[in-house]
This record gives structure tokens, C-alpha cells and sequence, in this order.
């Protein structure tokens, strides 16, 4: 049995995807502490601290494929430290490559903290280009849908009830509108959060000296990362401010989920999520068409959002070092990041292959006999009589349709305060949801068009 769903052999795909759990695999945080020190040593060469030809002979060591990593963990578990290990097992790699001189020059001027808050900052920067890639194949599914649903009419409803016409493009704008505010929030935090760290152990460049800043810049510029102004070991803001984006966009994946779920629902049946030949809804039941893709995302956004608790409770880190935050950030991290794209994948498969029944949108928009364009009668009603006594004529009529089960178009007809200014033609013309659907229209083209 797995210790987690996203390494269970059974269930890891509900969960996450290989792509993601490959970058957050041992190898790769592995290859990218590995790809740090290389990085560094690159820098120091590059401004005479160590030799050019160390520096070399240590890239050449930089390949996981090298190392034992049973090996490794044990000497972890030996020495209570997650680093150390490493730094032995590079020199002795050089030492297999020729090059026993370079291995002295391994992680110098470093502390454990410059490497693994880098390494974890890499991790996070391949993660988030999967995520954005997610997110984009949403985009266009999601713009597709607003197109090609423009006009499509269905209910608008608020708190559960039916309110008023809208079209289902206008719906889906709505959440393409959502996903490019996400897609601009980890654009924007990129240079804000995918920040390496080099600075030693209480982060002073103490141990080497007026040139740190300068093999700072210039090893993060190598990782594609973008160079701190001062040391963060404690400042823990950035895994936070990373933490809380990612469950930004996990929660409108559970939105969406929650949406088609409901609207997929034997009464309402308007929408439904992708069913294949022999998906099953129900050992028992051989009829059932459940939304389990969308359960499962509503269930996933969940657990995205209890990530960001421990990402808060970091913040809070003592002095100068503190290893309990950057414990935390292994675990919650990856996990955040794997549920995150998971979720945006399966909304991405939902939104692609999504059913949309317009018959049954229509249907629904007639079930309550014209209730939901009350308030286009009392508009309408309003400039002849006044806003206020046509709300209360309009309600009257409404209230006993309802409680009764009677046509409100006939009890409308049957009141001399709308006769008197309304013909049954007019009526029928201020019933017709196609004529009150607003600027739904109009706002799905704008979005489209931003």
C-alpha cells in the first residue's frame, strides 16, 4: 500500500500526473541540488575563486545517472543531514572521473540551505511551465465553448433558483475571464517568486567575501532564476505567495467541477462531463451517468487548498536558520503542485469533451411558465404605472402562480393594471427569454476579444 495517493500505483492518476511526479521524483531533486552546484562552481570559476577546470570536472559530475540513491539516503539517515551526503558523493564522483583535485572545490562557500531552497525553486519553476501548459490547452477549450455557445439560451440562476435568461457562452466566459487571471497571477509572481539563494550560512557571503553578490547574479542567471537582494532563508513570503496561486487556481477548478456536476443532475441535465463506452456510475445500478471526473476535482481542489496552511505556518521561522519551514515546503510543495495540475488537466478533458444539451437548457428555461422574465414585465410595466406598483402587480402574480401551480402569463392577463397598459401580444413579446438575455452576448465577445 502507498503512503499517498499521488505514489499509489492505483490511484496516482486521480491525483496527479506522471509528468508532474516526475519533476518532484528523488532523481530529479537529486539532479537539480546537483545542477546548483555545478552552477555555482561555474560562477566561482568564472571570477577566479576556484579553477576553470574544477569547475568543469564538477559539471561533469552533475548527472543523477551517477549516483547511487539508496546509497545516499542511508548516508542521510547516517549523518542526519540531507546535503552532506550529496557533497561527499560529488567528490567522489570526480574522484571516478580523474579529477580528485575538483571534488575539494564541491559546494564552496555554500550552506545546505543555498542549495536545497534552490534545488526546490527549480523544481517549482518546471512545475509551474506544466501547470501554464495546462492551463492554456483550458484556455482554448473554454473559448471554444463561449463561442460556439454565444447564444445558446439557459437559465441564469442565483442561490439555486432559476433568476433570469443567460446564454451558456456567457457561462463559459465567465470562467475563461477567471483562468486568464490566473494565467497573469503566475506570470507576474515569476520574477517575485522563482528566486534562487546563495549567500552561506547565515546568509552574509561571509565565507566568500566581497565577490558573493557578483557569484550570486551570475549562478542564477546560469538557472534561469532570478537573483535575490538579500539572503531569504528565513524570509518565507515566496513559497507562501507561490502556495497561495496555485490553490487560487485549484479552487476554480472545483468551481467548474461543481458547476457541471450540478447542472448535470437527472433534473436539470443541461450539461455533462465526457462518457465514454463502459464507464460505470454504479456497481448496483447499471443506469447511473455520475459525474465522477468532476467529483474527483472538487475532491482534489481540496486538498490543493490544505497545502497552504503549512506555507502560512513556515512564514514564522526563527533567527537566521530554521529547518522547520524548509521541511514543510518538501512536502507540501510538490503535493500542491501535483494536485494543482491534476486539476486543471481534468477540467481541461472535461471542458474538451464536455455535452452540452441545448434541448434540455431550453426545456428548463419554460419549466416555471415565464417566472423567470418577472423582472422584464415589471421593467416594462414600470414605465407606465411606476417601478414600484408594477414590482407589487408583477409579485402578486408571480407568488400565487408558484404556490398554486397557475400560468403566470394568465394571471398577468387577468389583471386590469396590465391589460390596461399591455396588450397579450406585448406580453408574449416580454416572455420570449431570447430577448432578455441582457448583454450576455456582447460580453462573451469582449472577453473573447481582451
Amino acid at each position: 500500500m502507498a503512503a499517498s495517493t499521488i505514489d499509489s500505483t492505483l490511484f496516482r492518476d486521480q491525483f496527479s500526473t506522471p509528468a508532474m511526479r516526475a519533476v518532484f521524483d528523488d532523481k530529479m531533486t537529486v539532479q537539480k541540488w546537483l545542477d546548483v552546484e555545478a552552477a555555482l562552481a561555474r560562477a566561482e570559476a568564472s571570477l577566479g575563486i576556484i579553477p576553470d577546470q574544477a569547475a568543469k570536472d564538477i559539471t561533469r559530475a552533475a548527472d543523477v545517472g551517477q549516483y547511487d540513491l539508496d546509497a545516499m539516503r542511508d548516508e542521510m539517515a547516517r549523518t542526519s543531514h540531507p546535503i552532506v551526503p550529496l557533497v561527499r558523493a560529488m567528490a567522489k564522483a570526480c574522484e571516478k572521473l580523474g579529477a580528485k583535485e575538483a571534488g575539494e572545490f564541491v559546494h564552496w562557500g555554500a550552506t545546505t540551505q543555498d542549495i536545497m531552497d534552490t534545488g526546490l525553486v527549480l523544481q517549482m519553476k518546471d512545475g509551474l511551465d506544466l501547470l501554464l501548459d495546462a492551463l492554456g490547452v483550458l484556455d482554448a477549450n473554454l473559448e471554444k465553448l463561449a463561442r460556439d455557445h454565444r447564444d445558446t439560451l439557459m437559465a441564469g440562476r442565483t442561490h439555486g433558483q432559476q433568476a433570469l435568461p443567460i446564454t451558456f457562452g456567457y457561462k463559459a466566459a465567465v470562467w475563461l475571464d477567471e483562468v486568464r487571471r490566473h494565467v497573469a497571477r503566475l506570470q507576474d509572481m515569476v520574477p517575485r517568486v522563482l528566486v534562487g539563494q546563495f549567500s552561506g550560512a547565515v546568509g552574509t557571503y561571509a565565507a566568500i567575501g566581497e565577490q558573493g553578490p557578483e557569484v550570486m547574479r551570475r549562478m542564477m542567471a546560469d538557472l534561469g532564476l532570478t537573483a535575490p537582494v538579500i539572503c531569504w532563508h528565513v524570509a518565507k513570503d515566496r513559497p507562501a505567495d507561490f502556495a497561495c496561486n496555485l490553490a487560487l487556481v485549484a479552487g476554480t477548478m472545483g468551481k467548474i467541477a461543481h458547476e457541471v456536476a450540478t447542472l448535470q443532475r437527472t433534473e436539470l441535465a443541461e450539461l455533462e462531463e465526457p462518457h465514454q463506452p463502459g464507464k460505470v456510475g454504479s456497481s448496483t445500478m447499471p443506469q447511473k451517468r455520475n459525474p465522477s471526473i468532476c467529483e474527483g476535482i472538487q475532491s482534489i481542489a481540496r486538498l490543493a487548498w490544505a497545502c497552504v496552511p503549512p506555507a502560512f505556518e513556515g512564514m514564522v521561522a526563527e533567527h537566521e536558520r530554521d529547518k522547520v519551514a524548509n521541511q514543510g515546503e518538501r512536502d507540501f510543495i510538490p503535493r500542491l503542485c501535483c494536485y494543482t495540475e491534476a486539476a486543471v488537466r481534468k477540467v481541461a478533458h472535461v471542458t474538451g469533451g464536455l455535452s452540452v444539451r441545448t434541448g434540455n437548457m431550453r426545456k428548463n428555461l419554460d419549466m416555471t411558465g415565464g417566472l423567470l422574465l418577472s423582472e422584464a414585465v415589471m421593467m416594462t410595466l414600470g414605465q407606465k404605472i411606476g417601478r414600484n406598483t408594477a414590482h407589487d402587480v408583477v409579485y402578486e402574480a408571480a407568488m400565487e402562480a408558484f404556490e398554486k401551480d397557475l400560468v403566470f402569463r394568465d394571471l398577468l392577463l387577468k389583471d386590469s393594471r396590465v391589460t390596461a397598459v399591455m396588450s397579450a401580444a406585448d406580453l408574449d413579446g416580454i416572455l420570449d427569454p431570447a430577448r432578455y438575455t441582457g448583454l450576455s452576448a456582447e460580453m462573451v465577445d469582449a472577453v473573447l476579444n481582451a
